[in-house]
């Protein structure tokens, strides 16, 4: 089945992926790109959106994309960089703003009748992030909305089906973001919203199967939403021909490796595991640097995959539970504007000595549509709400050089953490909890006796999509009961503390 399309242009905006989930929320398939790497394919698009930007287009770094085969030919909505980049370059005019314009703003004005903001009432809030304003509409621009404070909000250009807006609808501080967006795509540009779950389910398996045959795929299962779910769409494609490895780093958490292959053989599927924690553990001896334990942790897994994977006999293709956010970053990263933060360990990330062909199941949606997907799929749903947890474990959680000592004071830890939000019924309400050991000792009294021991950081955060993430308010009782707990049952630990950063600035993990 052919799914219409929307392209949206990349030009380094926070944001960017918010407005392909939005998108995705409307039940149509939406792709990121770099601006400056516009798909030759331009024809398969039925709608362009350009994102907002870091840089002005005032600056001599200003991003400029070739809108030579979009503007006037496909419905296009430019949003706050691309409204701005539309006027500055068109006719209009640009200018620095007088307040930086960020946060909430209302709509005091909408051109009555206009399409575009049906159903959208005088008052709606929206959200502002620039320090740029439109002075003056391009050739052809015609207001179509304005807050109090920003004149030139909204505007189309006459005579072409372009629309451009200084205000972000794909945050949730727009409060009618998704209706605007419904009414360009839908409406508009007359986009049919057929990308469902279900078709996704019944198109991958096919895809798999065609792509496959009856060749042997091998799966290497972390116990995460990705993973599982990519074995499970494999495993209704290809059946016995799919071997699932499920290794031990010794880094998962506690009693975590048993529970987890227990999980999995109830679900049906052909898994064996592996207990490589030596390997790992000795790869790791008396490495600090973050990204060097990244490296190392992510090259014994290599190595133990390729050893077990060795064992089978005639397999082709290795089977990746990479996402797509993992996919944008990683193209990001080399052709456009946006920064890496940090590597990932399953993009691109596999030797030349592994001679095996790619299939990635899930490489086209994000992590919120692998959980209606794995739903769909009638995975157990206290799997599917699991929350994330990195590849390279308690690795990167423990800040210094990593033992066996160390992991074992984390793993206590953690275990205590994470069952007591789920305990209090606090689990769900947090998308990503976990306790990171410092690398630091501190004086403590216990009895009568001066202690010199551990000090643990509790972390907890809610987001949507880890691009952006707040600190949970969990209750003072928990903390107190959850504190001393730790301090009480683990040996070597005698401080407790509670994380308050959001992200940004802070990331989520602490390396």
């Amino acid at each position: 089945m052919q799914h219409d399309k929307v392209l949206i242009l990349d030009f380094g905006s926070q944001y960017t992926q918010l407005i392909a989930r939005r998108v995705r929320e409307l039940n149509i398939y939406s792709e990121i790109h770099p601006f400056n790497k516009i798909p030759e394919n331009i024809q398969d698009y039925k709608a362009v959106i350009l994102s907002g930007s870091p840089f002005s287009v005032r600056g001599e770094e200003a991003l400029h994309p070739d809108l030579s085969q979009i503007r006037g030919i496909k419905p296009m909505l430019a949003v706050c960089y691309g409204a701005q980049y539309l006027a500055h370059f068109s006719g209009g005019e640009v200018a620095p703003s007088n307040t930086r314009e960020y946060g909430r703003a209302n709509l005091s004005f909408i051109q009555k009748g206009e399409p575009f903001f049906a159903r959208i009432k005088e008052g709606s809030q929206v959200w502002m992030s620039h320090s740029d304003t439109i002075k003056h509409l391009p050739e052809n621009g015609i207001l179509l909305a304005s807050t109090h404070d920003v004149e030139n909000a909204a505007f189309k250009i006459e005579g072409e089906t372009t629309y451009a807006i200084q205000f972000h609808p794909e945050v949730y501080h727009s409060t009618d973001g998704k209706q605007l967006l419904e009414n360009f795509l839908v409406n508009i540009a007359d986009i049919k919203q057929d990308w469902t779950p279900d078709s996704f389910i019944e198109e991958t398996v096919e895809a798999i199967q065609s792509k496959v045959g009856n060749d042997k795929v091998v799966l290497g299962l972390s116990g995460g939403v990705d993973s599982t779910v990519a074995a499970v769409l494999l495993n209704k494609a290809i059946g016995k021909n799919l071997y699932c490895i499920f290794v031990n780093n010794g880094l998962l958490r506690k009693n975590e490796f048993e529970s987890v292959l227990n999980q999995y053989k109830g679900m049906g599927l052909n898994v064996k595991g592996v207990d490589a924690s030596k390997r790992f553990l000795d790869a790791l001896a008396g490495i600090e640097d973050p990204e060097k334990k990244r490296k190392a942790i992510g090259n014994a897994f290599i190595e133990v995959f390729d050893d077990e994977a060795h064992k089978l006999e005639d397999v082709k293709w290795l089977a990746q539970g990479t996402i797509y956010p993992d996919v944008i970053e990683s193209v990001s990263a080399t052709g456009g504007p946006s920064a890496t933060i940090k590597s990932h360990h399953n993009v691109g990330g596999l030797p030349d000595f592994m001679k095996l062909k790619i299939v990635e199941p899930l490489r086209a949606i994000f992590k919120d549509e692998v959980r209606r997907v794995g739903a769909t799929l009638g995975i157990d749903p206290e799997l599917l709400g699991r929350h994330p947890f990195p590849g390279p474990g308690l690795g990167i959680r423990i800040l210094g050089d990593i033992t066996a000592e160390k992991v074992r004071i984390l793993q206590e830890v953690d275990a205590i953490f994470i069952n007591g939000l789920k305990q209090w019924g606090l689990y769900d309400k947090v998308w990503q909890a976990g306790a990171m050991l410092l690398p630091v000792n501190s004086v403590g009294v216990m009895g009568d006796e001066r202690t010199y021991e551990k000090c643990v950081a509790l972390r907890a955060v809610e987001s949507t999509d880890g691009m952006t993430a707040d600190w949970v308010n969990l209750p003072y009782e928990f903390l107190q009961k959850t504190s001393n707990d730790i301090i009480n049952k683990v040996k070597g630990v005698n401080r407790v503390v509670y994380d308050i950063s959001s992200k940004p600035p802070a990331t989520i993990e602490w390396e």
